[in-house]
């Protein structure tokens, strides 16, 4: 059997261990968290180098990127290279190619029309794959990423400015511990409203679930009926989460196992094991023939019907 397991500096709440079979391979795919203690976490890397068949960094990014630009946050590497065997996985290969083809087949397959919504990204430069395809569709974007990762309330609407601003300041952020830009351990659970009139403003939020989680509407205010959400990492009771507060459809990339929707880290770790080569060798194209194979689409979940989201407007 096959094991994949994500070492997160998240809340170990949102731990999960799966047993599934992918293209008739066995796999336990687990998600660990260390609560924010970077100790702990070098402890389980070093526990499961030579161990298990990939690791992946849960609730940091090693790299943020834009365009062909990548940046390297300095305490998600380290971490990193303490494994001397396992490939180590960000998820960064995923979100170039999965959460691309997530956006193409919304809008293809009518799900979406982004040139006909409004689509607010929390975070780009984290989900860069995701921002540049919406960047093509869409007809009006808000890329969040000075507010929601940086408290900073100024939001750029293309991906151009993103990447002028990006440029600016990636190379300092990446420097600043990641506990400063990114919610870990216990601050994964705070809910703090914020930013309500972008999310009002947009029929469609993309990004980062714990980023988009950490800030939603309250039930009472009604901001987020009729929405739909695009992301990933996403428990039982984060859908429940949105499901009270109206939200109209959810949109993950990454399969459902166990009633769970993993992580790109663990989803990028398993394409990593099923193509059996190294890690350096694996392009773009790699992990899209395997998602043919599989007949990948994304997981499209229905919370709120239409009418449930009418009457609610109405109350």
């Amino acid at each position: 059997m096959k094991r994949v397991v994500s070492v997160s500096l998240g809340s170990s709440k949102r731990d999960k261990t799966s047993h599934v079979e992918i293209l008739g391979q066995e796999f336990e795919i687990s998600r660990v968290g260390t609560n924010g203690d970077m100790d702990r976490f070098a402890e389980l890397m070093r526990e499961l180098d030579g161990n298990v068949s990939a690791i992946g960094l849960g609730g940091i990014d090693r790299y943020l990127w834009t365009d062909r630009r990548r940046y390297t946050i300095r305490d998600a590497d380290r971490l990193a290279k303490i494994a001397k065997v396992t490939p180590v996985v960000d998820g960064s290969g995923v979100k170039n190619t999965l959460e691309r083809e997530t956006i193409k087949y919304l809008q293809d397959n009518g799900v979406v029309d982004f040139g006909k919504s409004k689509v607010l990204v929390v975070c780009g430069v984290d989900r860069f794959g995701m921002a540049q395809t919406i960047a093509e569709y869409a007809g009006e974007v808000v890329y969040g990423d000075l507010m929601f990762s940086c408290q900073v309330p100024v939001p750029m609407r293309s991906y151009r400015t993103l990447r002028i601003i990006a440029s600016l300041f990636l190379p300092l952020v990446c420097r600043l511990p990641f506990t400063w830009i990114y919610p870990t351990g216990e601050k994964q659970d705070k809910v703090v409203p914020k930013y309500g009139n972008y999310y009002q403003w947009a029929d469609v939020i993309a990004g980062d679930f714990l980023i988009i989680k950490r800030t939603l509407p309250t039930v009472e205010s009604g901001v987020l009926n009729g929405k739909v959400i695009v992301s990933n990492t996403v428990t039982a009771d984060d859908v429940e989460l949105l499901r009270e507060r109206g939200v109209r459809m959810l949109v993950t990339s990454s399969p459902q196992y166990d009633g769970r929707y993993y992580a790109t880290n663990v989803f990028e770790g398993v394409l990593l094991t099923l193509l059996n080569k190294p890690q350096e060798q694996v392009t773009a194209e790699d992990y899209l023939g395997l998602l043919k194979k599989m007949n990948w689409k994304p997981t499209i979940t229905d919370l709120c019907p239409p009418t449930q989201n009418a009457q609610r407007a109405n109350a």
